[in-house]
């Protein structure tokens, strides 16, 4: 009885992983604390928390430090600038790691990101760092930088 009780714990620990949508899988990751807040900030949740599917380069915590702190605080408080930002880091459909192509690919920003596969992938000049990372609605690769569109 007890070994049927791991199991079952087990198996509904992986079916409530796999539960979570792209905001809640970020958030329990730890490390997406930022992007987190900017999606709070741009009205994004609700979107990112629906049915999806979606990909999207998430930039960690890390990356965000990368951006002054004047530019991104300014970034924070300009609704249409960080939408546009945000929205830049995401692409309609479920995009494994398997599935990618060098080239560019459509954001819903309606923006192309620019894929690189010579040395590891590459969205513009952001290193992918991990990916697959699934979710209900979704997948996340995870990113370095924050991608600015032009």
């Amino acid at each position: 009885m007890k070994k049927f009780l791991i199991a079952a714990a087990v198996v509904a620990a992986s079916i409530s992983a796999q539960a979570k949508d792209i905001v809640d899988t970020a958030v329990s990751a730890g490390n997406f604390k930022t992007l987190a807040t900017a999606l709070q900030a741009a009205g994004l949740v609700d979107t990112l928390k629906g049915a999806g599917p979606f990909t999207v380069f998430a930039p960690t915590d890390e990356a965000f430090a990368k951006v002054p702190k004047a530019d991104l605080d300014a970034l924070l408080k300009d609704k249409a600038r960080l939408t546009a930002v945000l929205t830049y880091h995401v692409v309609p459909g479920k995009v494994l790691a398997a599935d990618v192509k060098a080239g560019s690919v459509k954001t819903v920003n309606g923006k192309a990101l620019t894929v690189a596969t010579m040395g590891g992938v590459t969205v513009d000049n952001a290193k992918v760092t991990a990916t697959d990372i699934m979710a209900s609605n979704g997948v996340i690769h995870v990113i370095d930088t924050v991608v600015i569109p032009k």
